[in-house]
């Protein structure tokens, strides 16, 4: 790794950013795929110690939350015996939250869609934030103790619950069509909600951002994460440079330098240099 210029780094990390798959950036980079690992684990976890330290103390007003999901290894079905219930093996499910005006991601986890998991989130989100929030979810079950636990009353938390209707066809043609959504509800939780801020907007965009960005993300390919470390780390680095280097086309900076915690747009030598 020592090998590698700051130029060749620079390279390879924005290649990854912009949702080349591993390989495809070991080719155009002309190295081995091991150092384009290597690479991506170390910046990953400089990454995620950075915006550990970093995200605190955050003016945030509106958040949105929501989990989106992967998987390591192969899919949960094909998880062979020895490895079934093992974390790392099958589903896995990253949760993110998003602030409404600045679009910074604040707060992000790597693991299982159950209740221990969502008090990990909520706790380590609730610890970012310096005002009284809004907060909108979907409707998983597992929040409701969780914001309860890392909030108690201080937050106007609500739900918004959508539902599916049944594909009409079943044929191979729709298969991999997503259900229609044929009603929304609202449920206030706890506070006072603000009715025009609920929302889940913005994360589920932020869901489709992921998926285009990180090629382990994307649908029937793969290009998926076959350690769950790795996943991790291209988690991590995805976000730094969401946060602090890409420009958002509506803010026309980015989203920590709306937050007010990031003076200029970062280049990618400088996400290198967190190392």
């Amino acid at each position: 790794m020592n090998k590698l210029s700051i130029e060749k780094r620079a390279q390879i990390i924005g290649m990854l950013v912009e949702g080349n798959s591993m390989r495809a950036v070991s080719r155009m980079a002309d190295c081995s795929i091991n150092t384009v690992t290597k690479l991506l684990v170390d910046v990953g976890q400089a990454c995620w110690i950075y915006q550990h330290e970093k995200l605190r103390d955050l003016p945030c007003k509106k958040i949105q939350c929501d989990e989106i999901w992967s998987f390591c290894y192969a899919k949960e079905k094909n998880v062979p015996q020895d490895h079934k219930g093992e974390w790392g093996y099958g589903d896995v499910y990253t949760w993110t939250a998003i602030d409404a005006d600045t679009k910074l991601v604040p707060s992000f986890l790597v693991g299982r869609r159950d209740a221990g998991f969502a008090n990990i989130f909520m706790n380590d989100l609730a610890s970012r934030l310096k005002n009284k929030v809004q907060l909108t979810t979907d409707g998983h079950r597992a929040y409701l103790t969780a914001v309860e636990d890392a909030f108690g009353g201080e937050i106007d938390y609500a739900m918004l619950v959508k539902t599916y209707g049944t594909p009409q066809s079943t044929t191979d043609q729709r298969r991999y069509s997503p259900a229609e959504c044929i009603g929304i509800e609202t449920v206030r939780i706890s506070g006072i909600p603000n009715e025009q801020d609920i929302s889940t907007s913005y994360v589920e965009r932020q869901n489709l951002t992921m998926r285009m960005s990180m090629r382990r993300f994307t649908r029937l390919t793969n290009g998926f994460s076959k350690k769950v470390e790795n996943l991790e780390c291209a988690v991590a680095l995805h976000f730094m440079y969401y946060n602090f280097a890409r420009i958002h086309k509506t803010l026309r900076v980015t989203p920590a330098m709306e937050a007010g915690i990031a003076e200029h747009v970062w280049a990618i030598e400088e996400i290198i240099n967190l190392l």
